[in-house]
């Protein structure tokens, strides 16, 4: 069993295709890189994001310090968050009893109405 030394061609050959193989995944890593980037962002688009950004804060805050309803029909209304906290703090003076209401006001507000009466079959 001699085992013969591989020619000079053959580990010449192996290196160009190596590296032919490393060059071509280099290929497509800097094309998917290429075709992926979203475009740059330029002035133009960051000042409509912040107008739009500055909209909707003004907008949360609008929320958050005035009343409001949010289901007219159940009766739930939007509370600032200082008269909310004043509100908590004299109902929960009494836990039981804030329990209790607190209970019935989610049962209210989660309510699912009735199915609608099905019409009668008029093959029967």
């Amino acid at each position: 069993m001699n085992a013969q030394p591989t020619p000079r061609r053959t580990r010449l050959a192996y290196l160009v295709g190596t590296l032919g193989l490393l060059l071509i995944v280099a290929a497509l890593v800097w094309a998917m890189q290429h075709y992926t980037q979203p475009p740059p962002v330029d002035a133009e688009r960051v000042a409509v994001r912040k107008k739009a950004l500055a909209d909707m804060r003004a907008a949360e805050a609008s929320e958050l310090e005035s009343y409001g309803w949010v289901d007219q029909t159940k009766g739930v209304v939007r509370l600032p968050i200082a008269e909310a906290m004043k509100l908590a703090l004299r109902e929960w003076q009494n836990p039981a009893a804030a329990r209790s209401n607190l209970v019935a006001r989610v049962e209210k507000a989660t309510a699912v109405p009735p199915p609608p009466k099905a019409a009668p079959n008029p093959f029967e």
